[in-house]
């Protein structure tokens, strides 16, 4: 349960001075409105403004999105703080992700630019990062060692509540380390040391990892009654942070314990939770390790039908992922493939056209006979109107599948000026839907079924979608995201929502051919505004941007199976052509508390 710093604490560099700041819930409501206007402020305020985004975002491609930002700006002027940030956060996007050598780049990039800032902080920092990615990668020498340097440095420069903090922080993570390696002894002392100085800062949100490893220590020395009691208390707390991930590492902890002790029945119960809580809360590592360590247990206690069984559901898992990617790959590389071969029939055409000409030409230097002329003339009519008619098309087919991928009026905006300027929409209402049990299910249905199921309900619902003049938006995974309003202006687009959304869920429910999967279905809905538009320069997606896409999906999150959950702003655009049921106020996670309603049948129906 390696403490990285990116999870409690941001190092935010400001006016070459670095500041510790812990996360609120009201950052994480904020986040999306900082990226909403970052790059509309004036430069030289941009770069605090990034480097706080890229500090609290979670997902990697956003942090190298917003760390790259960074980086660029404070380049421009040399600002040495800014672009040491830039590149730590680099580095621990590439960590979240696995990549560990890049990972490593970036970190010692980082320590360069302490090094010319002079600031020692800043390069305990580093190390201490680097120290991470070392443990992670299986390399503990190297780990311990720059654990040690870091350490050294922040005893160095202790000054504030801030450097005690990073000093507590690189002593516990040295102490996990050791725990790992079944040094209990050392890791006691290190953990317990992390523990005083963290109670004397005052700062809570370390408790439930100290708590955690004084159970898996006691579990160590076969003191269970106490190793309950910390486990149990640690648990408690990281549930109460929604930090189901840190949940599972400690039971898998605990599974490795009892193993190496023999305790096999023990083994067997955490095992069993930590794969119950991967399941519920769809953490794909733990379900993988989980399954792997359930097949090793019964391996062990002589079950070989059972190891069998879960040594299957985790080939089965990990390969049902690697096989959706090698589908995905396939079309790429077929669509590349196939664009290839147009290109080279038109080339043929082309030159084609240019050995007509040379025999047109000859022909009237040799005066060849005037019914040769004509014959000669003829063809050339012939090849150039073929070759007109070829290239309307390929015009038209190229323009056909423009219009496949973009509404039609951002398609001409794009073939008239070359870009697309972002549009800021009002009261548009954004549906997400999304499979129940999808990743459970594919873990056990062939690829190819998978693949063919996930088909046969999206082409409906974009028949549904172009039906009500909604625009579908994407795709990912097993949610289907579209939207009414959108490009142009719509009055009563809550409406259209809403009438596809019943018609969806009603089809989800009809009886399937044969082959097909029985998926049970979510609809979340929001009404708000939006920005929209196109990024990139190669396969152009339209999509939209903003709080309401993030409210929507948060409604879709919190519905129930068969149902269709919406927002308190859409039930007021409804409620008098629709039957809604009052849910009550319901905890959204990093939103706060919302009225949400579930909707039925249209107010007519109910009254004929």
């Amino acid at each position: 349960m390696r403490i990285h710093y990116s999870f409690l604490i941001i190092f935010v560099v400001v006016c070459s001075k670095t500041f510790a700041r812990q996360y609120t819930s009201e950052d994480y409501r904020d986040l999306d409105s900082l990226k909403g206007i970052v790059m509309e402020l004036p430069e030289s305020e941009q770069p605090d403004v990034l480097s706080l985004i890229s500090g609290m975002e979670e997902a990697p491609d956003s942090i190298l999105k917003y760390s790259q930002l960074l980086l660029e700006i404070a380049a421009k002027d040399s600002l040495h703080p800014f672009l040491y940030d830039g590149y730590l956060q680099r580095g621990n996007a590439y960590y979240y992700i696995g990549d560990y050598s890049k990972a490593l780049e970036m970190y010692l990039v980082s320590v360069k630019m302490a090094e010319r800032m002079n600031s020692d902080m800043l390069v305990g920092n580093s190390f201490i990062a680097i120290a991470g990615n070392f443990a992670d990668s299986k390399n503990e020498e190297s780990a311990i060692s720059y654990y040690k340097r870091g350490i050294e440095i922040f005893e160095n420069n202790l000054y504030s509540r801030d450097d005690s903090t990073r000093y507590a922080t690189g002593i516990y993570n040295l102490g996990d380390l050791y725990l790992k390696m079944g040094k209990v002894d050392s890791a006691e002392f290190l953990i317990k040391k992390a523990k005083g100085i963290f109670e004397v800062t005052g700062l809570e949100g370390y408790k439930p990892y100290w708590l955690g490893s004084f159970g898996i220590i006691e579990a160590n020395r076969g003191n269970d009654e106490l190793a309950e009691e910390y486990l149990d208390e640690s648990i408690e707390i990281f549930e109460d942070y929604y930090d189901y991930s840190n949940i599972s590492e400690i039971l898998r902890s605990i599974v490795l314990v009892y193993l190496d002790q023999n305790e096999l029945e023990k083994s067997l119960a955490y095992a069993k939770k930590s794969l119950e809580l991967a399941r519920e809360y769809d953490l794909p590592k733990a379900k993988e390790e989980s399954n792997l360590l359930l097949s090793n247990i019964y391996e062990r206690l002589g079950s070989s039908k059972e190891a069998f069984d879960y040594f299957r559901t985790y080939i089965a898992y990990r390969d049902s992922l690697n096989n959706l990617e090698t589908i995905r790959d396939m079309a790429d590389q077929r669509t590349e493939f196939e664009v290839a071969q147009k290109q080279a029939e038109l080339a043929i055409v082309e030159i084609r056209s240019k050995r007509q000409q040379l025999l047109l030409y000859g022909a009237i230097l040799l005066l060849l006979l005037a019914g040769l002329l004509v014959w000669v003339i003829f063809r050339r009519f012939k090849f150039e109107k073929e070759t007109k008619e070829i290239i309307q098309k390929e015009k038209k087919r190229s323009d056909d599948l423009l219009l496949n991928i973009l509404p039609v009026e951002i398609a001409d905006e794009l073939m008239a000026e070359g870009k697309v300027k972002a549009q800021k929409i009002d009261d548009v209402t954004v549906l997400f839907s999304d499979f129940a049990f999808f990743t459970s299910m594919a873990e056990s249905i062939p690829p190819e079924q998978l693949v063919q199921s996930i088909d046969f309900y999206f082409k409906e619902f974009d028949r549904i979608s172009e039906k009500y003049g909604l625009e579908k938006i994407k795709t990912i995974g097993d949610s289907y995201m579209t939207a009414g309003g959108i490009p142009d202006r719509k009055e009563g687009n809550a409406l259209d929502v809403a009438k596809a959304a019943l018609e969806m869920m009603d089809f989800i429910k009809r009886d399937k051919p044969d082959g097909i999967v029985d998926f049970e279905m979510r609809i979340g809905i929001h009404t708000g505004p939006v920005v929209a538009g196109i990024v990139g320069l190669k396969k152009w997606q339209y999509d939209i941007w903003g709080d309401t896409v993030n409210v929507a999906s948060r409604m879709e999150t919190n519905s129930e199976n068969g149902k269709i959950n919406i927002s308190e702003t859409t039930y007021e655009i409804l409620k008098d052509h629709y039957s809604c049921e009052f849910r009550g106020v319901v905890e959204v996670k990093n939103r706060g508390v919302w009225k949400m309603y579930f909707l039925n049948n249209p107010i007519d129906s109910q009254q004929s």
